[in-house]
């Protein structure tokens, strides 16, 4: 490790991975500090992407791909469930092989990474943020650099540090838990989600397999429902009725920030990345291929940046970020504010009304559009996100 890049990346996640590759490969001297001693560990999402979204970045292999799915299912409080169409396949990732062949990747274009390496401060000259305060191997130590990326998760350090407002309003932020499960039996080639007031109140509980007897089986909910009974409680409630002899193979908790793209992602020489930056999907509560475009983009202008040396052209990302995919999150925060408010008797009435569907207008945006009859106002947001 030198005391002098172009670029530091804070977070080996794949948001940070994937801006490191793309800076380095446009010419970039990278470092990546991660503060864990593995990349990739611990594990902290339910691990599903969209088959269009990884072969953006990496080849599909078997080795990271615990699950191929080409379906999903919805369970209305009553019981009853639809299963529409995914548009192409899906994959349930072992995240902990996926993230580092990320890792690989960015080093292959000649980025370097460090494990244990925990950021406690920005390095500043005066005003300017001239690199970061580390510890590497129990050792303080100051390295240099032309910008600072931070890939550090929900409500950025780095973020924070630098000016930037990286904040999750309570209302915005969902309290997620998940065990994944071994020991029962789980449809293949599904994703199962379950809704209801007594099962994930304004959110939803998932199942996604990994393998012939196992899977993530996880929850999200608003912090706002938490207080009265954490999704901790709801989600062990679930598994017990469900899967009663499940032996848990790991427990994992946390916030994720299902809110619309920070109002800054960019300040001075500062750049925020994936969940630092809140480019979670704010329906879904996915970030892992959203992060990874918010990266490549970063990546893609900061390399233009260090070529030109013109700090100022850094602000392109955020506009190109917006372009690409800001504009689709803000219309999928309104869904989120819609479907979050529907009672038990709304979501069991969407469910019987999408079961009336013909087969072929049994799709996402087919379900989407019935589940939202009553918001006549965001109909065309919703045509926009899926036929644009």
């Amino acid at each position: 490790m030198k005391d002098r890049y172009d670029v530091i990346v804070v977070g080996a996640g794949p948001a940070g991975s994937t801006a490191a590759r793309f800076a380095a490969s446009g010419g970039a001297s990278v470092l990546v500090l991660e503060k864990d001693r593995d990349v990739g560990y611990p594990v902290r999402c339910g691990e599903a992407v969209s088959h269009e979204g990884v072969v953006q970045f990496i080849e599909p292999d078997p080795r990271w791909i615990a699950a191929t799915v080409s379906r999903f299912r919805i369970v209305s409080p009553n019981g009853k469930s639809i299963a529409p169409r995914l548009d192409g396949t899906a994959y349930v990732l072992e995240r902990r092989i996926f993230d580092y062949e990320l890792a690989k990747l960015a080093v292959r274009e000649g980025a370097e990474i460090v494990t244990k390496a925990y950021v406690y401060d920005l390095l500043r000259d005066g005003e300017d943020v001239v690199g970061v305060w580390a510890v590497v191997k129990d050792e303080k130590v100051e390295i240099r650099s032309k910008i600072v990326v931070g890939a550090d998760g929900v409500e950025s350090r780095v973020g924070k540090w630098g000016g930037i407002d990286t904040t999750t309003s309570i209302h915005d932020m969902e309290s997620c838990a998940q065990l994944t499960l071994s020991g029962i039996e789980v449809e293949q080639g599904i994703l199962d989600f379950y809704f209801g007031e007594h099962v994930a109140p304004g959110g939803y509980v998932w199942v996604f397999p990994k393998g012939k007897d196992s899977a993530n089986v996880g929850i999200g909910i608003s912090v706002d429902q938490a207080k009265e009974k954490s999704a901790v409680q709801y989600l062990e409630e679930f598994v017990q009725k469900k899967y009663p002899n499940a032996g848990i193979l790991t427990r994992i908790a946390g916030g994720v920030p299902c809110a619309k793209t920070c109002d800054k992602i960019v300040k001075n020489n500062i750049v925020l990345v994936g969940d630092a930056a809140h480019q979670v999907n704010p329906t879904s509560g996915g970030g892992i291929i959203s992060g990874m475009i918010g990266g490549m983009i970063a990546g893609q202008v900061i390399g233009e940046t260090i070529s030109k040396s013109d700090i100022a052209h850094l602000k392109e990302y955020a506009d190109r970020w917006h372009k690409r995919l800001g504009w689709r999150h803000e219309v999928f925060y309104g869904i989120k504010e819609a479907i979050s408010a529907f009672s038990d008797e709304t979501l069991n009435k969407i469910c019987e009304d999408g079961l009336k569907l013909p087969e072929e207008k049994r799709t996402v945006g087919g379900i989407f559009r019935t589940a939202l009859w009553n918001q006549p106002s965001l109909l065309l947001d919703v045509a926009k996100v899926f036929f644009s």
